[in-house]
C-alpha cells in the first residue's frame, strides 16, 4: 500500500538536502508495471486549480486524494488512468495531474537547486529526470514541472512569479534558471 503519511506543510524551515530525502523516501507503488484490462471511467476529474472531484463534488480528504494520485498514470496515447493491480479506470484532467504550489530554492546560478511542493504533498527537485518547460498557450507562459512517467505540474502563479523574480535578478542571456546543473530557459516552447 502506498505511502500516504502527511506531507511536510511548507518547506520553509528545510535543508534541499531535508528536502531530497523527503522525496527519496516517498513510495510509490510500481504503476508503470501493472497492466490490467480497462474498466471504464472513474468519473473523477482533476481540475486546472489542482482540485479533484468524484461525481462532480470535491474530494475533501487530503488523504485520498494523495491515495487517488499515488496510483495515477500517463498512458502513451497521453491519457490519464488510475492503475491498480486489477483494475485501469480513466480521469478526466484539465491541464495538469499535480499543482506545484511551493518553491524552496538553494544555491545561485549554476550551482541552484529548485525544489517544489506539489498539491499532493510530494516534494519534486528540478534537474534531469524533473524539467521545466514553458509552453506559451496564447494567455502568456504555462510554466511546468515534470514529475514523474509523462505526469506533469503546472507552476502555481505565484511560484512562477518566483522563478521569474530570479532568473531576472541573475540577468543570465538567455533568461533561465538552473536547477541541479541543468538550464531551463524561460522561453515558451
Amino acid at each position: 500500500m502506498p505511502e500516504t503519511s502527511p506531507p511536510p506543510e511548507d518547506l520553509t524551515g528545510l535543508s534541499l538536502a531535508e528536502i531530497a530525502r523527503l522525496a527519496a523516501e516517498r513510495k510509490l507503488p510500481p504503476v508503470e508495471k501493472w497492466n490490467p484490462a480497462h474498466c471504464g471511467h472513474s468519473d473523477m476529474r482533476i481540475a486546472r486549480d489542482g482540485t479533484w472531484f468524484h461525481q462532480g463534488s470535491p474530494i475533501g480528504r487530503e488523504a485520498m486524494v494523495r491515495l487517488f494520485a499515488s496510483i495515477l498514470r500517463r498512458e502513451p496515447d497521453g491519457r490519464h488512468v488510475l492503475v491498480t493491480p486489477v483494475e485501469k479506470l480513466d480521469i478526466d484532467v484539465e491541464d495538469a495531474a499535480f499543482l506545484a504550489v511551493e518553491l524552496k530554492t538553494e544555491g545561485t546560478g549554476r550551482d541552484r537547486s529548485l525544489a517544489f511542493r506539489l498539491n499532493t504533498g510530494d516534494i519534486v527537485v528540478a534537474g534531469e529526470g524533473h524539467p521545466l518547460r514553458f509552453e506559451d498557450k496564447g494567455d502568456g507562459p504555462h510554466p511546468y514541472l515534470a514529475v514523474r512517467g509523462g505526469l506533469e505540474a503546472l507552476v502555481a502563479r505565484p511560484v512562477y512569479y518566483e522563478l521569474a523574480a530570479i532568473a531576472i535578478e541573475e540577468a543570465g542571456e538567455p533568461l533561465g534558471l538552473w536547477s541541479n546543473g541543468r538550464f531551463f530557459p524561460l522561453e515558451s516552447e
